[in-house]
Formats: C-alpha cells, sequence, structure tokens
C-alpha cells in the first residue's frame, strides 16, 4: 500500500472541512488563517458564518476570520488536495455520498475523529492508499454558530491507516506546523488510537455516568479518580495484548495533564447535555469488542459501557 500512497499538491493545497463543528472549525480556521484555501462544509452555522465569519477564542490568542469559504454541499466544493473529517462518527453512513465529489486522483482523506474503526470505515469505503489518521489532543467547544473557544492543548498526531509514515505524512505535518498547529508523526496510527483512548474512556465516560460532571468535578472526587486510573490500567494493558505498546506512566501524566484544564466538559458530555448522539460505539463499544473477539476481558470498561448504555437510553 504504503509505496503507492498518492502525494498530493501540500504547498498550495485546496482543502475541504467535512464536519464543521469544534474541531473541524478549528484546525480549519487555523490552516485558512494561515492563508491556506480551506472550505468548510456547514449545515446549522452556514447562514452565520456566511454572514459574520468564523470566530476562535484561544488560550493561545484569538482570531477572527470575517471572509470563510462556505458551502452548504461537497459538490459545490468540488476536487480537493486534501479531506478533513471532523464529523462525529455518529453520522458517518453519511461519508459515502459526501466524499465522492471531493476526490481527485491523488486526494488524501485525513480524519480527525475519535475512536476505533473511522479509519477502517474510510479505507474501505475510498482505499486504504487514500486514508491517514489524526488524533486531536486538545480542549475545544463550539460555543454558538461559528464561536469556537479553544481551552488548552492543540497537538495533532498523525498516522498512516495500513503503514508506516511517508513523505506525504511528514509534508501534511510540517504543511500543520507552518500554520501555527502542533503536530507530529506516528508509526504506528492504531497504537496511537488506543493511547488516545487512554483518556478518552475514562473522561468522557465518567463525565456522563458520574451524573453530568467536569474534569475537575472527576479528580476531586478520590473514588472516581481511582476509577479514573482503573480504566486507564486496564486499557493500557488491554492494548499491550493486543501488540500497542504503551507504559503505564501515562497514566500519571494523563490526569495531572488533566488537572490543569480546570473545569473542562468533555466533548461527549457536551454532546450528551444538548441532546446529541454520544459516540458510544466508536469510543467504548468498538475497544471492547475488539478485545473480546481475542479472548480479553476488560470488565471495568464493560461496566462503564453499560452504565452509559442505561444513561443515553
Amino acid at each position: 500500500m504504503n509505496d503507492l500512497a498518492p502525494m498530493p499538491n501540500l504547498e498550495t493545497p485546496r482543502i475541504a472541512i467535512v464536519g464543521s463543528g469544534a474541531v473541524g472549525c478549528y484546525y480549519g480556521g487555523r490552516l485558512a488563517r494561515h492563508g491556506q484555501d480551506v472550505h468548510f462544509l456547514l449545515r446549522s452555522d452556514y447562514e452565520a458564518v456566511k454572514a459574520g465569519g468564523l470566530r476562535v477564542k484561544s488560550c493561545d490568542g484569538d482570531f477572527d476570520l470575517p471572509q470563510v469559504n462556505c458551502h452548504r454541499d461537497t459538490v459545490e466544493i468540488g476536487p480537493c488536495d486534501l479531506v478533513i473529517v471532523a464529523m462525529k462518527t455518529t453520522a458517518n453512513e453519511a461519508l459515502p455520498a459526501l466524499i465522492p465529489p471531493l476526490l481527485g486522483p491523488d486526494t488524501m482523506i485525513l480524519t480527525l475523529q475519535n475512536g476505533l474503526g473511522s479509519d477502517d470505515f474510510l479505507a474501505e469505503c475510498f482505499g486504504t492508499e487514500r486514508v491517514l489518521g489524526g488524533l486531536c489532543f486538545v480542549c475545544i467547544n463550539r460555543v454558538g454558530p461559528g464561536v469556537i473557544e479553544h481551552f488548552a492543548q492543540g497537538h495533532i498526531s498523525l498516522g498512516e491507516h495500513s503503514g508506516p509514515p511517508q513523505p506525504r505524512t511528514r509534508a501534511l505535518a510540517e504543511m500543520m506546523k507552518a500554520a501555527g498547529i502542533s503536530c507530529g508523526v506516528e508509526e504506528n496510527l492504531l497504537t496511537a488510537r488506543w493511547k488516545k483512548l487512554v483518556w478518552n474512556v475514562p473522561f468522557n465516560g465518567l463525565s456522563i455516568a458520574a451524573g453530568n460532571k467536569d474534569t475537575a468535578e472527576i479528580l476531586a472526587d478520590p473514588t472516581l479518580e481511582q476509577r479514573v486510573r482503573e480504566l486507564m490500567r486496564e486499557i493500557i494493558e488491554t492494548a499491550g495484548k493486543l501488540g500497542h505498546e504503551i507504559p503505564l506512566s501515562l497514566i500519571d501524566s494523563m490526569v495531572e495533564r488533566t488537572r490543569s484544564m480546570a473545569g473542562y466538559k468533555p466533548s461527549s458530555l457536551v454532546d450528551f447535555l444538548a441532546g446529541r448522539e454520544v459516540e458510544l460505539d466508536t469510543i467504548w463499544g468498538e475497544p471492547l469488542h475488539r478485545a473480546q473477539i481475542t479472548g480479553i476481558e476488560m470488565p471495568r470498561l464493560r461496566a462503564l459501557y453499560d452504565e452509559l448504555r442505561v444513561r443515553l437510553g
């Protein structure tokens, strides 16, 4: 696969953002601010962004984009060099219809989605040679139409869907860094996804299951902090059994880093409170399923998954 990976134009690329919520608008906004030709697929926020642009309130410095390339459909955008998928995985069934008008012969598809399985889904639909994954370590929320609030962090880790990094992987990382986005390259995308689950599973899950608590409230409760740590250990140990080595020292570093976020509401809690569908299967169900089919038991994840199913109805 990797010898055949297409190398698109990343000097003056045409970029489409599919999923213009917090993640898509934040990273797409930074690229556009740097002068990249970025086109945003917008639905509910289309009129507001068309009229007033995009506003990012950031711990790294606020910025506004008065003029934004807004589109209601991907046919209007047309072929691009890079397609960034930032929609929730709960809406993935729309991608087989949305993405084809954006594809040229060398178009890359970068998914910034959470959990496990989105890379595989896109590879099945559009070919593994097109697909890369990105892990976003960032605290951001959409707080209004066309308004994004960035609280902390912002790093992206990039990897190829089925192989080691390619020249295009490193070129894409350099393009991100040139736009002021902290970005690195992962040798193994799936290992990186398991590493992100070490944070996402406990904090996104317990924020809902424990009664709508932000990260500060979770860590202020000794019982909940212990549960966070036990879930993290179970995920790391399971990942190791599946061939993805993650150091146990990550537990302490992630917990301490989370303390610095103050009262951050994880994205799943924001979705839950807004009445939107939560990514139950990709964040909690899929790692549980992958463990079970290889005979690995994850009792702590199973318990949290069952609690979430009840809370989510």
